[in-house]
């Protein structure tokens, strides 16, 4: 209250409702070491509700953590560790960026999937060295959502058993009661996902507690605990109320819930020194816990040591030697797709990491992103490495972010371009989290043909260009295909999207090299093909039609016009490299001419002019549309010229 209050900003409503469920879990069950964020067998704790971000600062700065009651004082200020929403790379303890509904909920499907395939992986008879949960408090907000079905349904297919969620059931929204838009059961929707569901009165702390025991050994289900509340329980006048939710409750009722709940008038942000000590003891509780840990694990090595040494580096992310030692490169002989060739890259390197992970939207016949020899991840195969996510973008992208945040494996998301639009809050997430997730999208452009506008992207390069922080990659050939796994594997704090062809390409870009940078695209840009003397014209290209442009410049050549060819895969890394780097590659004094088969936003930037798609597409034989919408020799040719007059 005090929080919200001082910043007269944020929403009370949930903390005070939730507050018994919270304590019961974060007193009682919760594995956690406030002195050691990052422990590696931590149980997880998302408040997907992330509006009530105020309920899991005050959990963390009672438990210990580095949170101190200054910190909350600037709750919603600029740079403090307490945003309005919580975000994991702003507060110690927090493990992802909450508050669009049903994202946290989602994510925690994929931490569970990493639990529980990181212990089949690892974990031996008398050493289960991987044994955590994740827990979730989700609202009602975050149930309407439909990512949440997707996710739910998929958790109940694969039997987690290890992912347990509090519910939130306080009937209220921002528009009043939920009984406005939302009267579905929710007790049969999550019993026919195939979850464990039970209801509770969510301020009975023992019961809270009894159903989370209950939960934990349900082991073949995951489960929902209904926790009946009311929003800003002990508010005399806004108690269960719609007024409760987004806004403090203001000086008086603060005044009158203190005085109703027996907490002192002053001072603010008051702590009962017996509830501190209760809190607290999660110091030494979780040092206990990390310490018989260790001891584990070092009994762990002493029997089973490559398998110690592979979880180690699984945990540091430790795999650079053998990515380079795995990726392939190609010849001139290659002709392929690039969805194709990264097929390639995906075997060498599923074989050389163990916690390489392919995935798939339903579609692994099309987008090839599925290991070659290794097992689809199921209840009964929990330590494959093939994620069937079926027909569910949102979740799909999700879940892999949960999986990437966990530590210690990674996945891949991946289905057609088009369908970016199904997975855009959680690509957008990715990148604010700063969390380094792998999106293999296919079916780059109106090259997929005949099934035509609905599937052919168009302005979905530019979109996914326009995220923050997000490395959106379409290679030209299979040697820049290695090179994109290469940056998506070693970037740390950035996603990666891998735009990918259905039409054939050719090896035209140079073979893998040494060294930090392998091949000239891992700088985003580089002239792939010098002019014969001062260049008087830069055609700039991505992806299949990199090709063209070349083609294009040996025609222009032959008039007697001096052309350089740029590929430009990532604008992303580009902009990373210093501006000296950038005005070699692209001089501004140039005439420019861009050449991509999508929209011709953002090009700008670059390029003084563009052959584009700038309508949607058509239904057709791919080669048919490639000439149609003037991707041929000839056009680009007089498209440069123009730009010489």
């Amino acid at each position: 209250m005090d929080a919200v209050q001082k910043a007269n900003s944020g929403h009370p409503g949930l903390p005070m409702g939730a507050a018994p469920m919270a304590y019961a879990l974060w007193t009682k069950h919760l594995k956690h070491n406030p002195a050691s964020p990052k422990w590696f067998d931590r149980d997880r704790f998302i408040l997907s509700a992330g509006h009530g971000s105020m309920l899991i600062y005050s959990l963390l700065h009672l438990t210990g953590y580095d949170l101190s009651i200054d910190d909350l004082k600037q709750f919603r200020q600029a740079h403090s560790k307490t945003p309005g929403h919580p975000e994991n790379t702003m507060t110690a303890g927090v493990e992802m960026a909450t508050g669009p509904l049903g994202q946290g909920f989602a994510h925690g499907v994929g931490f569970a999937i990493a639990e529980k395939f990181l212990a089949a992986t690892f974990n031996r008879p008398g050493h289960e060295i991987i044994d955590h949960y994740t827990y979730a408090i989700v609202s009602d907000g975050d149930l309407m959502e439909g990512i949440s079905s997707e996710a739910g349904s998929m958790a109940g297919h694969l039997k987690l058993g290890k992912l347990i969620y509090l519910y939130d059931d306080n009937g209220i929204s921002i528009d009043g009661s939920t009984s406005l838009a939302f009267t579905e059961d929710v007790y049969k929707r999550f019993d026919a996902f195939g979850w464990h569901v039970v209801k509770v009165d969510g301020h009975d702390v023992d019961a809270v507690s009894a159903a989370i025991e209950a939960a934990k050994l349900e082991t073949s289900k995951p489960s929902l605990i209904m926790c009946k509340t009311v929003i800003g329980y002990g508010s005399p006048n806004k108690a269960g109320s719609q007024k409760a939710h987004g806004s403090p409750l203001g000086p008086d009722e603060v005044k009158l819930t203190k005085e109703a709940l027996g907490i002192p008038l002053e001072p603010d942000f008051y702590v009962p020194e017996e509830a501190l000590s209760v809190y607290r003891s999660a110091l030494s509780s979780g040092e206990s816990a990390e310490s018989a840990w260790n001891a584990k694990f070092e009994a762990y090595a002493a029997a089973y040591p490559e398998l110690a040494k592979l979880l180690e580096k699984a945990i540091a992310e430790d795999w650079i030697a053998e990515i380079d030692a795995a990726l392939p490169s190609f010849g001139e002989e290659t002709k392929m797709a690039t969805r194709k060739l990264s097929e390639e890259v995906i075997h060498k390197l599923g074989a050389a990491i163990p916690t390489f992970m392919g995935g798939s939207a339903d579609l692994a016949e099309s987008t090839f992103t599925h290991i070659k020899g290794e097992k689809s991840f199921q209840p009964e195969t929990p330590a494959g490495r093939n994620l069937n996510f079926g027909v569910r973008e949102h979740a799909m992208a999700a879940a892999v972010n949960g999986i990437r945040l966990h530590g210690g494996a990674n996945a891949i998301a991946s289905s057609f371009v088009q369908f970016t639009d199904y997975c855009r809050p959680s690509i957008r997430l990715a990148a604010l989290m700063e969390c380094p997730s792998l999106f293999v999208f296919t079916h780059d452009s109106i090259g997929l043909g005949e099934d035509g506008p609905t599937h052919q992207p168009v302005e979905h390069l530019a979109a996914m260009r326009s995220i923050p922080n997000l490395n959106t990659f379409r290679p030209a050939d299979g040697n820049e295909v290695s090179a994109a796994y290469r940056t998506a594997l070693t970037l740390g704090t950035s996603p990666s999207l891998l735009i990918l062809t259905r039409q054939n390409v050719k090896t035209i870009t140079p073979a893998l090299g040494e060294g930090d940078v392998r091949h000239p695209a891992e700088k985003g840009g580089y002239v792939l093909k010098e002019a014969s003397g001062e260049a008087k014209l830069a055609l700039v290209g991505t992806g299949s039609e990199l090709n063209l442009c070349l083609e294009a410049a040996n025609a222009l050549e032959a008039e007697g016009i001096p052309t350089r060819v740029v590929s430009l895969p990532s604008w992303f890394l580009f902009e990373k490299q210093d501006a000296a780097y950038r005005s070699e590659v692209l001089p501004k004094s140039i005439p420019t001419l861009s050449v991509e088969a999508g929209s011709s936003f953002g090009w700008a930037k670059y390029a003084h002019a563009h052959v584009a798609v700038d309508t949607f597409g058509v239904s057709g034989p791919a080669d048919i549309l490639f000439k149609e919408f003037g991707f041929t020799v000839e056009n680009v040719v007089s498209r440069a010229k123009e730009l010489l007059a």
